[in-house]
């Protein structure tokens, strides 16, 4: 392209490569085109080499251990119940209300991204939600799910 027609002038070489640097020992060079997906190759391959020599090196320097000595950990000491064994009805509904805070952070993140966005409507379903959560933990509390006997 030329300057006339909005382009910008770059001085090429006899192959058609531009000149790198400026003055009388500017060198050429071929540009290379790149795809998008080059990148992202080498960094997945980089990254799979990585885990795979860390496999390797855990292989070659981790001691040997027998079946036997190989058991769950427990803070030092030997397990009391299988490890499949199930758990005491009371724990449901700790669980359950763990899950429903839970739940309230993972809408609560994306709520603060746009709530400068849509202004006082994001701001009234918030707490609709929140008057929701706060119905639900009051009804809870006073069926006696957070007591433990």
């Amino acid at each position: 392209m030329s300057p006339a027609s909005g382009g910008v002038a770059v001085r090429v070489n006899v192959a058609g490569a531009p000149y790198v640097g400026s003055g009388p020992r500017a060198t050429a060079y071929k540009m290379r085109r790149v795809t998008v997906w080059e990148p992202v190759l080498v960094l997945l391959g980089l990254t799979a080499g990585g885990i795979a020599g860390l496999y390797g090196l855990n292989a070659l320097l981790a001691g040997r251990r027998d079946v036997v000595d190989a058991v769950p950990f427990s803070g030092g000491s030997e397990p009391r119940e299988h490890a499949l064994s199930r758990f005491h009805v009371r724990w449901y509904p700790v669980t359950m209300i763990f899950l429903a805070f839970d739940m309230e952070m993972l809408f609560m993140y994306p709520w603060v991204r746009v709530v400068s966005e849509m202004g006082a409507p994001a701001v009234i379903e918030m707490f609709l939600f929140l008057g929701l959560l706060f119905a639900a933990v009051t009804y809870a509390w006073r069926e006696g799910a957070l007591r433990w006997t």
